[in-house]
């Protein structure tokens, strides 16, 4: 199996390895600014920031969603100017069990780099062990990042128009149950779930430790959530595309690899007024 996870231990042992490069990720959904100060506080030494609006995002239109996939020639000089070549091992991290560091563990996959690991459990779990920090931020360091996107790991809104609730894909919502269920929504203007759309709320991943489960604890609670549906006939979403990559990866960390992202997700769908909205569990 590969390296999805790296442990405090390790990577403190790797914290001056130039094949190293680490990226803080955190971020908070109701205080754009709070990851940035949180990083200029106390970070992991040589660790690089970056924002889930400016830098793993790209520009919105009103109706492809809160969060779009970056602009590749951006995203790929932003990978350059940080020291990303074709053997580095990324590491990515944020506060929140990963829950935005997928979002860049997904990207560079996408974008055809394999080596990139999640810090398990986070810069808490780094914080508790006593682990080295920092207030400085790195220089720039020079990459060769060439982004080489990977063909039919997305899937769009038509697709999911058609193929919806024929059977045709199993479709996964990462939101939370009231979110998924219309009971609250405090970030779309509308509440509600694409009609066939199972929930799989994404801290569903974690142990009580803020830790991933163990691999066959994971495979045995999505081949459940599946019923004989396939990783290939998988699709996931939530409300923007980010913490869907959260199932994602813990799919692949179950060795249940090729399931598909909806980038626009809950926030692309419910902009068109025509589109079905299904509420309830």
């Amino acid at each position: 199996m590969e390296n999805f996870l790296v442990s405090p231990q390790e990577l403190a042992g790797h914290l001056d390895d130039p094949d190293w490069v680490v990226f803080d990720t955190r971020h908070d959904l109701a205080n754009a600014e709070e990851g940035r100060l949180a990083y200029a506080e106390s970070h992991v030494p040589g660790a690089y920031f970056l924002h889930l609006d400016e830098d793993l995002s790209g520009a919105k239109t009103g109706k492809n969603g809160r969060h779009p996939l970056p602009d590749l020639a951006e995203f790929a000089r932003r990978m350059n100017e940080r020291g990303v070549k074709p053997d580095t091992q990324v590491v990515v991290y944020d506060d929140m069990g990963g829950n935005f560091a997928v979002r860049l563990w997904w990207t560079l996959r996408w974008l055809g780099h394999d080596r990139v690991a999640l810090l398990d459990g986070g810069f808490p779990a780094w914080e508790k062990e006593g682990r080295p920090v920092s207030r400085e931020s790195p220089a720039p360091r020079p990459g060769s990042f060439v982004p080489k996107p990977h063909l039919g790991w997305t899937v769009d809104a038509p697709f999911l128009e058609r193929f919806h609730g024929g059977g045709v894909v199993k479709l996964l919502d990462a939101r939370g149950a009231e979110r998924f269920s219309g009971a609250k929504e405090p970030i779309d203007p509308v509440g509600g779930h694409v009609p066939g759309a199972v929930n799989r709320f994404w801290q569903r991943n974690l142990a009580a430790d803020g830790r991933f489960k163990s691999p066959g604890a994971l495979r045995e609670e999505y081949a459940a959530l599946l019923a004989g549906a396939s990783p290939s006939q998988t699709v996931h979403m939530c409300g923007s595309g980010v913490t869907a990559c959260h199932n994602i990866f813990a799919m692949e960390l179950a060795g249940l690899a090729g399931a598909r992202l909806y980038p626009g997700s809950w926030s692309e769908w419910c902009a068109d007024p025509a589109r079905p909205i299904a509420t309830g569990s």
